[in-house]
């Protein structure tokens, strides 16, 4: 039978406004929706509500119920930001997660199929609370066996509850108070008045005169405690982090040249998350360094983002703080997303990085001055030695590139055009082969000959090409002519 888990996060938007001001702990503390005393009040702490100060009340009836009441305002914006966080968090623990559209901190998690991962449901649910703690939030989680019995779970208790069976989870509702419930406060404040404040109460109240008294709300709040109503898991889609990497060919210090290497990595980052209409909210940067260690970094924006120059700004911010102990050998950015509004995506599309009328303007001028052979492309060609498999032709159309995601670099030979001929080679060389620069050193490494021979049709031809590697590092490619009895430098691989 599938499970549904409900993981609720009490009072979300107090435990936010209490990480702002953490000395008001030991009082009774409420959010509002404005900081008038004419507010409203929206979640209060255990504390205050013990003095009967309760969610629905205005801010000055709280404090003639207790002098040391406290209050404050938590944003839209910050809230929605904190469920995007949690929601993210919860991942780790279930693919399937739907933050709850009425009440901040509610979220239901699909727990079927956890038990093969888990020893228990419960040991699950204990794993999913301490992480949640060591986040900095507290925690409740119910698992039942249907929605509303797993949020009502939930919400009146303070620990976990597993139920056994249907028949423990219907007998644990009735008990259920309904002010511990998400009831509109006059809904609330009705019932109280006939004397109804547990769930089975509300039950067992005709459903027929349900909606007709109290309205559709109520009605389909009774059909979900009776089990009548019922609705499927909605999951947010899963957002998979977007993750660049760069290994640099030396240690880097220099700010301006670690952004640089940056940036077109997190564009590609920005392009990936606008396919999936999503926008980065937060940014992550690994820093590999020269002496071993690693130095990691997390930014977030004021709000979800696909603006490049604004995500660099921050960048560059939090580079020129750091004082690294070496220099930068490898870069890691991940990049996660959140849901993008439309009007961010469509700014997105006008303003992309390229365009094509403007190269098109770019190569016009260059024609313009250095002929119309000037502008180039390479074309593959059916050849027998290396330098006759591509030539030259004019290019006559542009098209964006659509560059495919390597996980390793491939390796690069940058031919020489003509070949570039080597002396004649010593019979005995006591310092070694000098084939390139003389800081480059000799060559430590042979690997051939690869024979490339033929050509009877135009001219014989005869050649043995060989990789070596010089006490620098640089790889070269060389051949030998057989027919000229010459070396020829004709490339470099990179």
């Amino acid at each position: 039978m599938d499970r549904m888990a409900c993981v609720d996060v009490p009072a979300l938007p107090l435990q936010i406004l209490l990480r702002r001001h953490s000395d008001w702990g030991s009082l009774p503390v409420a959010t509002v929706d404005r900081d008038k005393p004419l507010g409203i009040i929206q979640c209060v702490n255990e504390r205050a509500r013990r003095m009967r100060i309760l969610p629905g009340m205005r801010y000055a009836t709280g404090l003639s119920l207790s002098r040391d009441l406290r209050a404050g305002v938590v944003a839209d914006t910050e809230i929605a930001e904190y469920v995007g966080r949690l929601t993210r968090w919860l991942w780790r623990f279930s693919p399937r997660i739907e933050p709850s559209s009425r009440e901040p901190g509610v979220f239901w998690v699909d727990a079927s199929g956890l038990c093969p991962l888990y020893a228990s449901l419960q040991e699950w649910a204990l794993e999913v609370r301490d992480n949640l703690r060591q986040a900095g939030f507290e925690a409740v989680v119910g698992i039942g066996f249907s929605r509303f019995g797993s949020y009502a779970a939930a919400r009146s208790s303070t620990g976990i509850i597993v139920f056994r069976d249907t028949d423990h989870e219907h007998k644990y509702l009735r008990a259920v108070p309904i002010d511990r419930l998400g009831f509109d406060p006059d809904l609330r404040d009705k019932l109280f008045k006939l004397g109804i404040r547990t769930l089975g109460g509300f039950v067992d109240l005709p459903a027929a005169g349900i909606r007709k008294r109290f309205g559709p709300e109520a009605h389909a709040l009774h059909e979900m405690a009776r089990g009548s109503g019922w609705a499927p898991l909605e999951p947010e889609p899963y957002r998979a982090p977007v993750t660049r990497t760069m290994l640099l060919e030396y240690p880097e210090t220099n700010i301006d040249r670690l952004i640089a290497n940056l940036e077109p990595r997190l564009q590609s980052i920005l392009t990936t998350l606008a396919s999936k209409s999503a926008a980065l909210a937060s940014l992550r940067i690994a820093l590999s360094l020269d002496d071993g260690s690693a130095h990691y970094e997390k930014l977030s924006p004021a709000a979800p983002t696909l603006d490049l120059d604004q995500l660099l700004t921050l960048i560059r911010l939090r580079l020129e703080t750091l004082v690294l102990s070496a220099g930068v050998t490898e870069l890691e950015i991940k990049g996660v997303g959140s849901p993008a509004a439309q009007r961010q995506l469509e700014l997105f599309r006008e303003k992309p990085r390229r365009t094509l009328e403007a190269v098109k303007r770019a190569f016009a001028k260059i024609r313009a001055e250095l002929g119309n052979d000037a502008v180039v492309r390479a074309h593959l060609h059916d050849g027998h030695l290396p330098e006759a498999r591509f030539g030259w032709e004019p290019l006559d159309e542009l098209t964006l590139p659509e560059p495919t995601e390597v996980t390793h670099r491939p390796l690069v030979r940058r031919l020489y055009s003509p070949p570039i001929q080597l002396p004649p080679r010593a019979r005995h060389e006591p310092d070694g082969w000098l084939i390139a620069r003389f800081a480059d050193g000799p060559v430590v490494e042979v690997i051939g000959p690869h024979i490339v021979s033929g050509g009877w049709w135009t001219r014989d031809t005869s050649r043995a090409y060989h990789y070596v590697r010089t006490r620098s590092g640089r790889w070269l490619w060389i051949y030998n002519d057989r027919k000229r009895r010459r070396w020829f430098l004709h490339g470099e691989v990179e």
